[in-house]
């Protein structure tokens, strides 16, 4: 499936060959280059060496819950400056002024090449800063701050190429805790959740902003990702909104499917997960969905709703997919490993949080090869296998200190990037790049 423009995909394939022979690898969008938390490097380190891996550098960032992007020798990343003292429940939906912050740094050294700002007011809950990590493709850098301002940058100096106001061009407002669907770049569209009764779903010129089709409509827009899938012998862009998911064809945003969903308080937040011929997603209170894919002609059959006990309410962290295995932290904290399509849950285990995970306890998994990358909130990187038998801790380090808090302890809830065998991790006072060759 085309999703990067080739004016990404070449500076990835040729420009990052080592003299050794090893091709590094790029972060450049949520969820790695092929947006499914696999890190294809070679040369990564076995275990942390004594007194853990080495730091190369620190920069200074302010608030938020984006993780960073890395391609072309720079490092992307946004926050949020507050000009006013945050509120200090996690849950008033009091507004506060301040400033979003695009921070283009350079990979080797962490020094600000540039940065691009615009002021803002915070009307959402967990007001500490942006969620979707920035979207690198070719020369351009897409971001969506935390109240709907998408931007299309340089990537060479910041300037802005196109720019809009989601909540003003589609008459909605920030969900409680605002746009946190990452934009999905798919050849000459860049595929954004965008609004409510308007649209749910548009598609933006990458080069213009102009608006190619929209599609869909919502009570809320939810913070799942769009996702573009395969089946029947077509290209689907398969979407959730609070009471539905659907699927719509990413060319012209035509209708193909729809199925009903019922998301508590509207929050939807996984993206669904295609698991051979089944689509699965799942969403506080165990309202979890299975449905089958037709193999004739777009469509879905529903296998079972919202089945207690079984699947992963996934309400931080996208799940991993591993065959027929799906590994995540459901919303009690517990990390499950879950058959599909049965949605039985083979184990359940604090997984890094070691003899008792906390309410909605956050680790984002990585697959390396044969073992697993956890960055857990408490600021530890854990080495770890996943299987169906189980869960086994090869090794940790302490990376970062916590600086949120969340249901009355520290957490650190922003998704690291894995590139040039270094992994770039950041809460809101600094980003680091940590090196882990072997």
């Amino acid at each position: 499936m085309r999703r990067f423009s080739r004016a990404l995909v070449m500076p990835v394939l040729l420009g990052l060959v080592a003299s050794s022979g090893a091709v590094a690898d790029q972060w450049p969008q949520w969820m790695g280059p092929e947006r499914d938390n696999v890190w294809r490097e070679d040369g990564i380190l076995e275990k942390f060496p004594a007194g853990g891996p080495k730091v190369l550098w620190r920069a200074t960032v302010a608030g938020g819950y984006a993780g960073p992007a890395v391609a072309a020798g720079k490092v992307f990343v946004t926050d949020f400056v507050p000009g006013e003292e945050l509120p200090g429940d996690n849950f008033e939906r009091k507004t506060a002024a301040g400033t979003e912050r695009v921070l283009c740094l350079d990979e080797e050294t962490g020094r600000e090449i540039w940065k691009h700002q615009y002021p803002v007011t915070y009307t959402i809950s967990y007001p500490a800063g942006p969620r979707c990590t920035p979207t690198i493709d070719g020369d351009r850098v897409y971001t969506l701050g935390a109240e709907g301002n998408l931007l299309c940058l340089s990537v060479a100096d910041g300037r802005v190429i196109w720019q809009r106001d989601l909540k003003q061009d589609y008459d909605t407002k920030a969900a409680l805790w605002g746009w946190a669907g990452h934009p999905l770049v798919d050849g000459n569209r860049l595929l954004v959740v965008a609004g409510t009764a308007k649209a749910h779903v548009v598609a933006l010129d990458t080069l213009t902003g102009k608006e190619l089709w929209r599609a869909g409509t919502a009570p809320e827009q939810g913070y799942s990702p769009p996702t573009i899938i395969e089946a029947a012998g077509v290209r689907q862009l398969v979407l959730m909104k609070p009471d539905g998911m659907y699927a719509v064809a990413p060319e012209t945003g035509k209708p193909l499917w729809e199925t009903p969903y019922n998301a508590d308080n509207g929050s939807i937040i996984m993206a669904p997960m295609k698991i051979g011929e089944h689509l699965y997603v799942g969403g506080f209170q165990e309202k979890n969905l299975l449905v089958k894919l037709a193999t004739d002609k777009p469509g879905v059959d529903v296998v079972w709703r919202n089945k207690a006990k079984h699947g992963i309410s996934a309400v931080n962290v996208q799940p991993f997919l591993d065959g027929d295995m799906l590994y995540g932290f459901h919303e009690k904290g517990d990390l499950r490993a879950v058959q599909i399509p049965s949605g039985e849950v083979k184990w359940s285990s604090p997984g890094p949080f070691g003899d008792r995970a906390p309410p909605t306890a956050t680790a984002f998994i990585t697959r390396h090869g044969d073992r697993y990358f956890l960055f857990a909130e408490t600021g530890d990187l854990v080495i770890a296998r996943l299987s169906p038998q189980g869960y086994g801790e090869i090794d940790r380090t302490h990376l970062l200190d916590t600086t949120q808090s969340a249901f009355g302890r520290g957490v650190v809830w922003s998704a690291p990037a894995y590139a040039d065998r270094s992994v770039f991790v950041r809460n809101d006072k600094e980003l680091i790049r940590v090196s882990l060759a072997e």
